[in-house]
């Protein structure tokens, strides 16, 4: 559900905050019932106030038990309390199988912010190195600029490969690890 965010200090600002708005708005709409109901349920769960409920609710258990024992000389889940053990390894599945569903629906937004925060900087990147070639141009075009020739500025005007990049940063890491692995 789209909400509107309050005007921010510049256009362009509060452009950005609309388009991230429209992403999330996106991602809740695209989601199921189920998952928006696991979302909701998981988001109760995880508040302080449901341990509270929980030891209150093992404590009353364990409590109506002894008390109905030493009144009745019978009790409905004698200790060490197999049936509150029961329930609590089924909530435990439940809520494990929860919080799963949960993280995979997080897992899929985080990893559409990652691609497009990528393509950004891809795309950042060629800007840049456009601009620097062109002031590039600029600059031996300028009669007012003394020509010289800046190796930098043409190396910074050349765009990086992500496949190059990609390769130096795993072969930074192994040899890192081989490093820790020496010491």
């Amino acid at each position: 559900m789209p909400q509107k965010i309050a005007p921010a200090e510049a256009p362009h600002v509060e452009e950005t905050l609309q388009s991230i708005a429209h992403l999330h708005a996106e991602h809740y709409k695209h989601s199921t019932a189920a998952e928006r109901l696991a979302d909701r349920v998981t988001a109760l769960l995880g508040r302080p106030r449901f341990l509270g409920i929980v030891t209150i609710a093992i404590a009353a258990w364990i409590v109506g038990n002894l008390l109905y024992l030493r009144l009745n000389h019978v009790t409905f889940d004698a200790p060490p309390f197999p049936w509150l053990e029961d329930g609590l390894t089924i909530a435990a599945v439940y809520m494990a199988v929860l919080i799963l569903t949960t993280q995979r629906r997080a897992d899929r937004l985080a990893d559409m912010r990652e691609q497009m925060t990528l393509e950004f900087s891809i795309l950042t990147e060629k800007k840049v190195a456009k601009l620097i070639e062109l002031l590039e141009e600029l600059r031996l075009d300028s009669p007012e600029v003394k020509d010289r020739i800046d190796p930098e500025a043409q190396e910074m005007s050349s765009r990086a490969d992500p496949h190059l990049v990609a390769g130096a940063i795993e072969q930074t890491n192994e040899s890192l690890k081989l490093e820790e692995t020496r010491k």
